[in-house]
């Protein structure tokens, strides 16, 4: 990674977490402004003064949620996807229990501090004031949002619903705007309050229309991509080969993903991501798919000629986050995916790139791989064979050493390594955590798990 792209990422990095605490001074601000502290010195009036603020950042973290999951490129080559996702459930979360409490202290408020009053105001506020049967109806979106979100629901759901059901987010925060306008005194009682919420509202509902809908589908156009053949690589696991229009022209990387729909099959409009597991040359593309779903089963049957619709490409696990001369690659079953398109693309001598790569049964790409190594220098080491225990993430082939010592005897000069790995979270939490205990700086960790 050059140093120009490395400041660059930073700078964007830090601009964006000071926007996000302007923002939120800014906020506190307004509701100081209409007298949000004066409104502490009795019961009603504090109940309605701290409703109004929890409302205030609520509703601004709801739009920042939505801005960090928008595919901005900017943000995406500064933070990664990774990234973006956990701070987007962090802020996401927040923003729900901000809500919750912006609901239950107004309403506390308007019944003039009698918990035993609450529902009935609730009801009358709901029917009565303008925007509401909107905004309860948008707060019902989003509560199924977050319900389905919870790690215990998404381990039950199919990733095409889960997918589904978290795009009623986006319907949440529309049919929320109406309340918003209508009683917010906040948001419109100043033309810089104006300008700052419209502004806010029309950045959110931009980026959506510009990246996440007219430059997927632009780009679909313009390479005009087509499934050339369908081939098995192993058990439940096959690669999908694909062609287009001046595929040197499209800004893809090795080690990056694709979400991807192909139009005739069933559910072709829930996407799905899959990383390349080649490095693109310009004139082809390949994925790598593993069947966990029916959204990937049924792709096993995909026809040549099949037209794709893409988003994308996405991910950090590129050479721009690279910081180091030499590199370790650390994967599990599928995820060697981006990882053997590393191994391919990113520049190397013989010597300087290990791949370590756990696997139960068969390993993915051997041929592959083995054929990177003799032209390239590529030095592999296999752990084949279940997790030797729960908390490791080695199996048993590496013995009866701890992680730390089994890592620092395979690679002894970690430190001067840049590391990425990808495999399931729980596997690739482990690994950061040997990682780091054996003295690995956090910035030369690059990570892209299977979560969702």
């Amino acid at each position: 990674m050059t140093s120009t792209a490395a400041g660059c990422d930073a700078g964007v990095r830090a601009a964006s977490q000071a926007a996000l605490w302007a923002t939120l001074l800014w906020l506190v601000l307004l509701w100081l402004r209409e007298g949000g502290v004066q409104d502490l010195g009795g019961w009603t009036s504090a109940l309605l003064s701290t409703g109004r603020l929890t409302g205030l950042v609520a509703s601004a973290l709801l739009l920042v949620q939505v801005l960090m999951m928008a595919r901005i490129p900017v943000l995406e080559r500064a933070w990664g996807q990774d990234r973006l996702a956990r701070l987007h459930r962090l802020v996401g979360f927040t923003s729900f229990n901000l809500m919750v409490a912006h609901v239950g202290l107004v309403t506390w408020g308007y019944a003039s501090g009698r918990l035993t009053a609450t529902p009935g105001t609730l009801w009358d506020l709901t029917w009565d004031y303008p925007g509401m049967l909107l905004a309860a109806a948008g707060s019902s979106c989003l509560v199924m949002v977050v319900a389905t979100s919870v790690r215990a629901a998404r381990r039950r759901l199919r990733y095409e619903s889960w997918h589904l059901l978290h795009l009623y987010a986006y319907l949440g925060a529309g049919l929320a705007l109406p309340h918003q306008l209508w009683t917010g005194q906040e948001l419109l009682g100043s033309t810089a309050s104006a300008v700052f919420w419209w502004g806010l509202w029309a950045a959110a509902a931009g980026a959506v229309l510009v990246w996440r809908v007219a430059l997927p589908l632009w780009r679909s156009w313009r390479h005009a991509l087509r499934v050339t053949a369908v081939v098995p690589e192993g058990d439940g696991v096959f690669s999908v080969h694909l062609t287009g229009r001046a595929l040197g022209r499209m800004p893809v990387e090795a080690g990056q993903f694709l979400t991807w729909r192909f139009p005739g099959r069933p559910g072709w409009t829930r996407a799905n991501p899959y990383s390349l597991s080649a490095a693109p040359d310009g004139r082809e593309l390949r994925i790598t798919v593993q069947e966990v779903g029916d959204g990937s089963r049924s792709l096993r049957a995909i026809r040549p000629g099949a037209r794709a619709v893409v988003e994308g490409p996405y991910g950090r696990l590129t050479a721009r986050a690279r910081t180091r001369r030499k590199v370790l690659l650390v994967g599990a079953g599928v995820g060697i995916t981006p990882l053997r398109a590393l191994a391919e693309g990113l520049s190397y001598a013989p010597g300087e790139m290990t791949l370590i790569y756990r696997y139960r049964d068969q390993p993915l790409f051997r041929a592959e791989l083995e054929g990177i190594a003799a032209r390239r220098g590529l030095r592999i080491l296999a752990l084949p064979g279940p997790r030797r225990t729960r908390d490791s993430w080695f199996s048993a082939h590496a013995g009866v050493a701890s992680d730390r010592d089994v890592l620092l005897g395979w690679v002894p000069d970690l430190a001067e390594h840049d590391v990425y790995v990808c495999g399931p979270q729980q596997w690739a939490d482990a690994v950061r955590r040997t990682a780091l205990l054996a003295g690995l700086p956090a910035d030369q960790l690059h990570l892209e798990t299977f979560a969702w």
